[in-house]
């Protein structure tokens, strides 16, 4: 019974499948915000699609090193409002068969009644990102813990608990099943049966019962940890290898290449221009002479020609690598990003941008959620032109942090993402780029 009000409780409020109900209340204590669970790496199967979680009974305080002063983590749960779901249902089926045949007959005849009857109150908890980021940065994991030890020795990866639903107050479920019907045989004699059964069960839900849970994978090696982010981990790694080469360029050329990408950003035929070029030296074997008529393009064209050849080639791969994400963009996003660099809201962008990587844009054209406070501006017409930023990537975003993905976005935004880290690196903003190291970003 509690399977059923637990996988009916996460269909009507998570249509993405994203939370997983719980199939034991018994287990309910094991599935709440910071426990530690494992999964076998084995595929998911037809008849249970959502993966097979596995308790610990460890959580993830019990597998840190002492923190200062004996601080908890408990200021890491928020708590969201409350969702009433009601369900009462009853439902008659009434219906005989007869079935004729020498020397027997035999018939069947009746009718049967269904009802299912609750009220609940679920209520959403969730683990702050920014706090724990903050306590991964601040306490590693006990390698010499048992339970690490041992998950050292196997191949199961391991989760923790980010978000719940949990039952606010004591709900009851009731459900009951009454059937009337008779049964007759004839076997060269008559024999007749008929009869009433009812069957009728109850469960009692108690308060802060956990009925379904979301996790994220944790990866521990040497003691550090961090928890996997999916597409948002893959693009930041992948930027940061393409970009890695602008952060060894004194600020004189970091300047040049930053003014020459804001220049070919205001002419489509320009940057095109420039993208073939840089292309072209990484294909070209021996030197390669650049020349340009643009004014916008020959100081970088002068510190490229006088570069040694692998500074030469890692410039043009890095430079390459921003103009195309720059060519997925649209006109006016080319225009809306120039102007939030003026308004020097740049890594707001992108933190905000992060969060919506986070999600998976591949498959779940669903309603998600991210930090409304990343959507708050000094002046209104910043938090507009940057919802528009991020519609024309293919998400629509509301004030309150609900966002809707169009025909799946992710290379759209991934590019944006491209776009607004390559900025803030090129415009001397490193310390507030989010990297993997770091998790997600705050």
């Amino acid at each position: 019974m509690f399977k059923k009000l637990t996988k009916f409780i996460v269909n009507q409020m998570d249509p993405c499948k994203e939370l997983v109900p719980v199939e034991s209340i018994a287990d309910n204590e094991h599935f709440r915000p910071l426990y530690l669970l494992i999964k076998k790496r084995k595929p998911k199967t037809i008849f249970h699609p959502a993966p097979y979680y596995q308790r610990t009974g460890f959580t993830l305080h019990d597998v840190l090193l002492p923190g200062k002063d004996g601080e908890s983590i408990e200021p890491l749960l928020q708590d969201s409002s409350q969702f009433p779901l009601t369900k009462t249902s009853k439902d008659q089926a009434d219906g005989g068969l007869s079935i004729s045949f020498d020397p027997a007959s035999a018939g069947l005849q009746g009718g049967a009644s269904f009802s299912k009857e609750f009220s609940i109150m679920p209520q959403k908890k969730s683990i702050s990102m920014p706090s724990l980021e903050a306590l991964r940065r601040e306490r590693e994991i006990n390698m010499d813990h048992s339970f690490i030890q041992q998950l050292q020795k196997t191949d199961m990866d391991l989760y923790v608990v980010t978000e719940t639903l949990e039952a606010s107050e004591e709900t009851v479920y009731k459900e009951s099943t009454k059937t009337d019907g008779g049964f007759m045989a004839k076997f060269y004699a008559t024999f007749c049966v008929k009869g009433t059964s009812e069957d009728k069960q109850t469960i009692v839900i108690p308060k802060g019962c956990t009925l379904a849970f979301r996790t994220i994978p944790l990866h521990i090696e040497d003691g550090a940890w961090h928890e996997s982010m999916g597409k948002l981990e893959e693009v930041v790694r992948e930027v940061e290898y393409h970009c890695q080469i602008f952060s060894s360029l004194s600020p004189d050329r970091l300047l040049i290449v930053f003014n020459t990408i804001k220049a070919v950003m205001r002419d489509k035929n320009l940057l095109q221009d420039l993208r073939q070029k840089m292309e072209d030296i990484t294909e070209q074997k021996d030197g390669y002479e650049l020349k340009t008529e643009s004014p916008d393009l020959k100081d970088l064209f002068s510190i490229l020609q006088h570069s040694p050849r692998d500074c030469l080639l890692q410039l043009a791969g890095g430079i390459t690598y921003i103009l195309d994400a720059l060519h997925e963009l649209m006109d006016d996003q080319l225009l809306l990003l120039l102007e939030s660099l003026e308004r020097k809201i740049l890594s707001q962008q992108l933190n905000l941008v992060a969060q919506v990587l986070k999600y998976d844009l591949e498959d779940k054209m669903c309603n998600f959620q991210v930090d409304a406070s990343l959507l708050s501006f000094q002046h209104k017409e910043e938090q507009l032109f940057t919802m528009k930023l991020v519609e024309l990537s293919g998400v629509q975003l509301q004030e309150d942090g609900s966002a809707l993905p169009w025909d799946q976005p992710l290379e759209a935004v991934a590019a944006l993402f491209v776009a607004l880290y390559a900025f803030n690196i090129l415009s001397g903003s490193k310390h507030d780029t989010p990297g993997p190291d770091q998790g997600n970003p705050l």
